[in-house]
């Protein structure tokens, strides 16, 4: 990881962190230890976050990396503490996942698929985003306040 990548913003109504990885095992795994530490210093609870980081990360760098070039992780916590939105943005944007409710789930002896479902699971809300071209984001949100 760069020093020069990753960058903790605060200010009275918002944190947000944002880090390029890059699309390996090694840049996933950093992912999910680095929103772990992040969420901590929030003193926000990271559980849920960590698993969607972690599903969000596996998959660009599975079906979305193109050689040389980094995905991005952004955390960000807004409407006044009442939601925490995580991003995970490749430049595969020709590979598009299937969105909200459209995800099915694999055989029962595969080893793999179950990603999205288990971002389903976790979050309030997730999506899609394309663009800008070569782009795409996959987002979700947890609530912060029960």
């Amino acid at each position: 990881m760069n020093q020069q990548t990753a960058r903790p913003q605060h200010s009275a109504t918002r944190c947000a962190f944002t880090v390029l990885l890059s699309p390996t095992r090694r840049g996933a795994r950093l992912a999910r230890l680095l929103t772990t530490a992040q969420l901590a210093t929030w003193g926000l609870p990271s559980e849920s976050a960590a698993q969607i980081v972690a599903e969000l990360a596996t998959n660009a760098t599975l079906h979305g990396r193109v050689q040389g070039r980094d995905f991005r992780l952004d955390l960000a916590v807004r409407d006044h503490g009442k939601r925490l939105r995580i991003e995970v943005t490749d430049t595969c944007g020709d590979r598009l996942p299937p969105g909200p409710g459209t995800a099915t789930a694999p055989a029962a002896d595969s080893e793999s698929g179950r990603g999205l479902l288990i971002v389903e699971a976790l979050a309030d809300r997730w999506g899609v985003a394309s663009g800008p071209v070569p782009r795409k984001t996959v987002w979700a949100e947890l609530d912060l306040v029960p």
